[in-house]
């Protein structure tokens, strides 16, 4: 149903703990099963993303990025999608962070 290859998308909700802001936007790939993407902006330098497009269209990936603090940061991550009412994907998201910081959060992403 769902289909994530070069597809956009940017925050719109975010959990404090959060670095991802409305001035991240990601770039989605897809190839089968397996999901990856590229994402900056705002304090993200540059960061990337892997993981797996599960049967009932749930992603399941990993994260690294550097920020603007010159830090390199990394979690894991459930995204559950959506069609909003105009017909773009949304991504209700509950992550981890797997360094220092072992803080959990939810976030939503949509589709530009």
């Amino acid at each position: 149903m769902f289909d994530y290859n070069n597809r956009q998308f940017v925050s719109i909700e975010n959990t404090e703990s959060g670095e991802v802001s409305a001035k991240t936007y990601f770039f989605y790939y897809q190839d089968g099963n397996i999901l990856h993407a590229d994402y900056s902006g705002g304090e993200i330098v540059k960061g990337k993303l892997i993981g797996i497009v599960h049967e009932d269209d749930t992603l399941e990936f990993r994260y690294n990025h550097v920020n603007t603090s010159n830090e390199i940061r990394g979690g894991k991550c459930i995204s559950v999608p959506n069609f909003n009412s105009k017909g773009k994907i949304e991504l209700h998201e509950e992550w981890q962070w797997l360094d220092h910081d072992q803080t959990k959060g939810k976030s939503i992403i949509k589709e530009v």
